[in-house]
């Protein structure tokens, strides 16, 4: 069958973007690996596929899938790139638009100078919501936050959880090009304690407002950007004391540069609740979206291993 797309790129994660608002797509993640694949298919990181809203204050829902063919909970610069195709499609006037996604609502926001912003929500650092298997392991502690000593490959790393919607295990390193990512990247990612598998970043502090980060993502390898690693890294950079709160972190990737801004801690109002006496303020990303070009190709109905789903 003949498939429409569009081929979009935020810091250098490209992505393929698909329309389904007029109605559902059936593809089965064979299909969706040969789109993604760089030799035979579009080539991407992942794919988009923008859906109707499902709810009234949703404007659109919004799926994402690895290259592998793996469905994933969230991605930061596809949220980017979502905004600014759903505006040039004309499927939307709106500079700010509401987005169902597997993990929640996101809410991005069209600048108008070729960025968009995007409440990326607050972060998660339990544990079990990554999920994280932590049994038997003994945290350093460092300004009240857990660093977790993780063995892999026969080496000892630290890591700091966190989710932003998806999990990441992040590690601070000396020098972001001489970092073992390909070695590394894929052993964490798989790693037994992380059932779901997880984004393995690799963060050099540069300032108390700059960083150098690369990500090793779950499905999809190392890329040039990864805008939920730039959030996570920032997170774990302010609650570790090495990056300063409340004002924009510059994340300098191999793609190009992400700006992120975390609060940290906001006053409850409920402090009387389970939650305690502060809660987390959301993380706000801005960065680039830009559109390569727009093509339509023949995907095939059935491949090896084909399990088809309606998209």
């Amino acid at each position: 069958m003949k498939l429409r797309f569009t081929k979009m790129q935020g810091t250098g994660n490209d992505f393929i973007v698909l329309d389904a608002t007029r109605g559902p797509l059936e593809l089965g993640p064979a299909q969706l690996r040969f789109l993604a694949d760089r030799r035979f298919g579009i080539g991407a990181d992942q794919i988009l596929i923008v859906g109707p809203a499902d709810e009234p204050g949703i404007d659109f829902s919004y799926r994402i899938v690895n290259a592998d063919g793996g469905e994933v909970e969230q991605c930061g610069n596809g949220a980017r790139c979502f905004v600014r195709y759903v505006r040039e499609a004309g499927l939307t006037t709106k500079d700010a638009i509401r987005v169902r996604t597997a993990c929640g609502v996101i809410e991005p926001r069209w600048r108008g100078d070729g960025r968009v912003t995007v409440d990326m929500g607050a972060p998660l650092f339990e544990p079990a919501r990554l999920p994280f298997d932590v049994e038997g392991l003994i945290p350093r502690e460092v300004d009240g936050w857990a660093l977790w000593p993780l063995k892999t490959g026969g080496r000892h790393v630290e890591i700091a959880a966190v989710s932003m919607g998806n999990p990441h295990a992040v590690q601070r390193v000396d020098s972001v090009d001489d970092a073992p990512v390909a070695e590394l990247g894929p052993l964490i990612e798989s790693h037994a304690r992380f059932p779901k598998r997880v984004n393995a970043g690799f963060l050099q502090v540069l300032g108390s407002t700059q960083i150098k980060l690369r990500v090793y993502e779950r499905g999809a390898g190392e890329t040039l950007a990864c805008g939920t690693g730039a959030c996570a890294a920032v997170v774990a950079g302010v609650r570790l004391g090495w990056l300063r709160a409340g004002v924009p972190v510059e994340v300098q990737t191999r793609g190009g540069r992400l700006e992120i801004e975390w609060a940290g801690a906001t006053p409850n109002p409920d402090a009387s609740s389970a939650v305690g006496a502060a809660r987390w303020a959301p993380v706000l990303m801005t960065g680039p979206a830009e559109r390569v070009f727009d093509g339509e190709i023949d995907i095939p109905n059935s491949l090896p291993n084909d399990r088809t789903h309606t998209a």
